[in-house]
């Protein structure tokens, strides 16, 4: 049985290499985008007038409703709210979400960079950015569109979850909840339209996109969180699985920031699989204390955020301030030569930005390969990778024992 269980292990981590040493060899970024990448710019230009007619309704309160609905989906919004999921005793809840949202950003970020369709031309198109993380998603390619994706998907989770927790089986609150599901994805997408940030192309594919990640989540979502609880070599075979993804990735037509995002959340993944294995059993079972019961009181709960939140900040910055100091010497000792396009200016030896996003963005083979043309790697995206998965270590392993010995 052990046996079994390391090689699958095994074979899948090896396929999954294979797929980055052939999808560099042939070259297969290019020729998907060769593919794709006209068709799908040819639609976005030619939805523009779709565009401008939802726009024509344009409002300040329009303006706001639209912007807050994006920022309540956005990214950012998650690994804030995840934390306060895992505290309030919905682990299952909040790991299944978490992990679901790091799929998700993954799988929709590596779509966009390998068709690298732009976004619709503004002008003519009026495209409201009301906050940096609204600018930085500009930057990104257009499809698909990750709040359309993300929304479907953890819509319809949450939606399951609730489903299967209350046990319900009445088919009016199954009705009711669908289509309160369907009105969230629907304003969304039209919201991402009316700000400018996408056409219906992209609205469309992230909404196909969403619903097959949800299918194939809903199929495997058990089998996965039992393994990260109670699995055979689950932290190596999931740090070897993150390292593996940092360079299974596609190297985009010219450089965004969505890599960056994929980093971080990969990082999160690892950091939430590594502390849940670890503090299942003390932290994490089905029988802890739940928000507003007796066990766990609304000014417990309270309590827990004050102690909680400062702690995983200070975790984030002592992670990153740990990585800029280690990985540089890790990789004087084995001879990699590295750069660094943000965090240590020391290393910042290439005058050219470009060149610096190039290093950043190279991908797949040529990122991790010691024969690779590229000269230098960026020691950023290890510091990145480092700094948010410590952080989500401190969500599920150091603040709950925190919130143990101090009795919240």
């Amino acid at each position: 049985m052990g046996s079994g269980i390391i090689g699958w292990q095994v074979i899948s981590l090896c396929c999954i290499a294979l797929w980055i040493v052939i999808s560099s060899m042939l070259d297969l970024t290019q020729k998907l985008r060769s593919f794709t990448q006209s068709w799908v710019s040819n639609r976005v230009l030619s939805a523009t007038p779709i565009i401008l007619k939802i726009q024509k309704y344009q409002n300040k309160d329009l303006d706001a409703l639209f912007s807050v609905l994006s920022c309540v989906v956005s990214v950012p919004f998650y690994t804030a709210f995840l934390p306060l999921l895992f505290w309030t005793g919905h682990c299952k809840l909040a790991r299944q979400m978490t992990l679901l949202i790091a799929f998700c950003d993954y799988t929709g970020n590596v779509i966009k960079d390998v068709v690298s369709a732009p976004r619709p031309s503004s002008p003519p198109v009026r495209r409201v950015t009301a906050t940096k993380d609204e600018e930085e998603n500009a930057m990104e390619y257009g499809l698909p569109s990750s709040h359309t994706l993300n929304t479907v998907c953890l819509s319809g989770y949450l939606l399951h979850y609730i489903l299967a927790y209350t046990e319900s089986n009445d088919a009016l609150v199954e009705f009711v909840g669908v289509t309160i599901a369907c009105l969230v994805v629907g304003l969304i997408g039209l919201g991402r339209i009316y700000l400018g940030m996408h056409s219906l192309i992209d609205i469309l594919a992230g909404l196909a996109f969403g619903l097959g990640i949800l299918a194939l989540w809903l199929s495997v979502s058990e089998y996965i969180d039992n393994f990260v609880v109670s699995g055979q070599n689950v932290v190596s075979f999931w740090a070897t699985l993150s390292f593996l993804l940092l360079f299974a990735y596609p190297t985009p037509e010219f450089p965004t920031p969505s890599f960056e995002f994929h980093t971080a959340f990969n990082g999160v993944a690892l950091g939430i699989v590594i502390g849940i294995h670890q503090t299942f059993n003390q932290f994490h079972h089905e029988d802890v204390a739940r928000v507003f019961s007796p066990q766990l009181t609304f000014l417990a709960f309270i309590g827990r955020l004050l102690l909680g939140i400062p702690t995983i900040l200070l975790v984030k910055f002592c992670s990153k301030a740990l990585a800029k100091r280690i990985l540089p010497i890790l990789a004087n000792t084995l001879g990699i030569p590295i750069i660094s396009t943000r965090y240590i200016p020391a290393l910042n030896g290439i005058p050219n930005d470009k060149k610096s996003d190039d290093i950043k963005q190279s991908g797949y083979f040529q990122k991790v390969l010691f024969f690779s043309k590229q000269t230098s790697f960026d020691v950023d995206t290890g510091i990145k990778f480092l700094q948010y998965a410590g952080l989500a270590w401190s969500v599920v392993d150091l603040v709950p024992s925190l919130f143990f010995h101090l009795g919240l």
